[in-house]
């Protein structure tokens, strides 16, 4: 038998195979996942340590079809394997989940052992959460969210519906310019950005899902859609706020945008389009935004 953090432990009756128990995994013993396990009961809530009998078996977590299903500690996933749980440059990549704990964990000035005796898990199963994405049971997110004060919502990221940045800001943020390159290399090649014309009513801003071809934004939209202004000036602004970290980065672009007429630079824009637009219905009429003028910023710690 081998189990790794977050599989479920299944105890049956031999008799009618009818489930009796299980519980969540939250701590391994052994490098190669054996006995004994760490199990936060679903029946009782409490965490005891567990020498599984014949009448006991592992649920698997869920995982991609065709990997390999290698222990799962804190650290094992090979540098670069993104869907491990790693970024590209081998640093872990935890999940929403768990960067809202440890954010809340590090804003109360709690050690993850103190955060884990609270939680009645293992310390290991906490540093799992924290630094890979994991899926905890409901169990085990109800007695983190007691633990920390909040709730089991406000973990998973609660009042998605709402606007974004409405937790505390960093104790010491820093605000830092970001240069032309760093600008382009946040624009990417595509996504959502919001496009600020002005209006006979006034200003407006629209959002559009666009695309970056050679230095030019381009999106596509109605017609007779607002964005469609052609011959002005306008601004073009994308961002991303991690809400989980109280940071984030804004990218600013300026210039004047034209409706595409070319039948060839027309073909290209549609060859080289990743998404069609999100709004759905006739958006054929390409708009194109070429920068005079590029700049950017981004909050972060300020010991980034």
């Amino acid at each position: 038998m081998r189990a790794h953090l977050g599989d479920r432990l299944v105890v049956e009756s031999p008799a009618t195979g009818a489930s009796r128990r299980d519980g969540e995994i939250v701590g391994l013993h052994h490098e190669d996942g054996t006995p004994p396990y760490d199990v936060h009961w679903s029946d009782t809530d409490q965490v005891t340590l567990v020498f599984p009998g014949p009448d006991a078996h592992i649920r698997h977590l869920e995982h991609r079809p065709g990997r390999s299903r290698e222990p799962s500690r804190p650290g094992r996933a090979e540098a670069g394997d993104e869907s491990a749980g790693v970024r590209l440059d081998g640093a872990p990549n935890p999940g929403d989940i768990g960067r809202r704990v440890a954010m809340e964990r590090e804003r109360q000035g709690l050690s993850r052992a103190e955060t884990a005796r609270r939680a009645r898990m293992a310390p290991d199963y906490l540093a799992y959460l924290e630094q890979r994405p994991a899926d905890p049971s409901p169990a085990s997110l109800i007695s983190l969210a007691d633990a920390l004060g909040t709730t089991a919502a406000a973990l998973r990221g609660g009042g998605i519906d709402l606007p974004p940045g409405r937790g505390q800001a960093l104790l010491h943020p820093q605000l830092q310019d970001l240069d032309p390159d760093e600008c382009r290399a946040r624009l990417s090649t595509h996504g959502v950005g919001r496009i600020a014309v002005s209006t006979p009513d006034g200003p407006a801003v629209f959002p559009v899902n666009y695309e970056v071809i050679d230095d030019t934004i381009a999106f596509r939209t109605a017609p007779d859609s607002v964005p469609a202004t052609a011959g002005t000036d306008v601004a073009f602004e994308v961002d991303h706020v991690d809400e989980a970290m109280s940071q984030g980065w804004s990218v600013l672009a300026v210039g004047p945008a034209r409706i595409v007429t070319e039948p060839d630079a027309l073909r290209q824009l549609a060859d080289r389009a990743h998404t069609t637009p999100w709004a759905g219905g006739e958006r054929n009429t390409w708009v194109s935004i070429r920068p005079t003028r590029l700049t950017g910023r981004r909050i972060s710690p300020a010991d980034e």
